[in-house]
This record gives structure tokens, sequence and C-alpha cells, in this order.
């Protein structure tokens, strides 16, 4: 059953305007502003859902119509009713906000090629996702194609030495104290050079 044969659920996607004017709730952007403003990756968010990660990637930039299943399944892993999916965020502005995480107190979340620890993970409504890095990955053949995301995208080489690929620049090797800033929508992978991982420290644009 797709989205499309749940008309009361199409109901609660409509936002009410001046007049009786009636909006569409663009489902994706509400996605993935509910995932960002938990400070969760593609990966972290499709793993508490049980969704593949190309499936809420394609759920996020609407190249797909979510069935009505994977809806609940959104719901459940963002800990919220389905009806809360479609219902438009309120608008506001927090002032004064402030989180330190201090050092190793992260929120850990390894895959085969990175092993992340996200920064500021209890701060809601972010305008940038911060986390470190280790890069595990030795080879472009360790990833399974480009990653690539919206937003743009801040990398300050730590530790180590890491060569970066992109998808329309010649790759470069990059040193302690090396940054680069980059459209993350373009495809985009680290791996590490050194003998040891290195260690990276990335900022990523929510908006």
């Amino acid at each position: 059953m797709s989205v499309n044969d749940q008309p009361s659920i199409i109901r609660l996607a409509r936002a009410s305007g001046q007049d009786g004017v009636v909006e569409p709730l663009n489902l994706g952007a509400r996605v993935r502003e509910l995932r960002t403003a938990r400070g969760w990756t593609l990966e972290q968010a499709a793993g508490q859902a049980g969704l593949a990660r190309s499936t809420l990637s394609k759920i996020e930039n609407e190249q797909m119509s979510p069935t009505y299943e994977a809806l609940k399944k959104l719901a459940t892993g963002l800990d919220i009713s389905v009806p809360q999916l479609f219902t438009p965020p309120q608008k506001g502005q927090a002032n004064g906000r402030m989180t330190v995480t201090q050092s190793g107190e992260g929120t850990a979340h390894a895959t085969a090629t990175y092993e992340h620890e996200l920064l500021a993970s209890g701060l809601t409504k972010k305008a940038m996702l911060p986390y470190r890095a280790r890069v595990r990955a030795r080879s472009m053949e360790e990833f399974d194609g480009w990653v690539r995301h919206d937003g743009e995208e801040f990398l300050y080489v730590l530790t180590g030495v890491i060569r970066l690929y992109t998808e329309f620049y010649e790759p470069v090797d990059m040193r302690r104290g090396d940054s680069a800033y980059y459209d993350a929508a373009m495809g985009h992978n680290v791996i590490s050079l050194s003998e040891d991982d290195a260690s990276i420290l990335w900022v990523t644009s929510l908006s």
C-alpha cells in the first residue's frame, strides 16, 4: 500500500495557510529535518527505522513514494507517530543555545570505511552537523560508490595523511592542518594514506 492510498494520512500532510489556502508538505524535506534534528546520519536513521540507506536517501530526495509500511517504520525509528511525519514544524528561533561534548563522549557510529563520533548530538534543530571521523578505508574499492548528500561540507585533517577523492576534481593528498570546503552533493570519499588510521573533523551544513 502506497502513501497515495492513505487519504487520511494525506490530509495530515497539508498545512492550512491564510484564507484557508492549503499547501502540501514536502515529505522528503520533513524526514530529513527530523533526522538531522537528532544529529543522525543517513546510515544511523536507516538503521533505526530498519530501512536500507538507499531507500531513506530516495525518500528524502523525493525520488520515491514510500509505502505505508515504510512510513510506519520511519515513524517508529524517529520515535514519533505517523501523523507527526506530516505535521509542519513549529517555526521559532532558538537563542542562547550551547552544548559541550567532552573528549571521547560523542555518539559513536562505525561503518566499514569510517568510525564516526557525532558531536553536539544532544542539541536539536542544528544548522550544522559536526563530527570527528577515524578513516579506516585504504582504497576507493572499499566504498559502495560515491558518498553524496545535501548541503555543504568542511573537512579538517586532525592527524595522519588522507586522500580526498571528489567527483569533479583530481584527488588531493592532505595532511594535518589542511582543510577543504566543498559541495556535498558532489560525490566524495576519503581514504587514509597513513600507516595508522587518519582522523578528520567534518562539519556538514543541514540547510
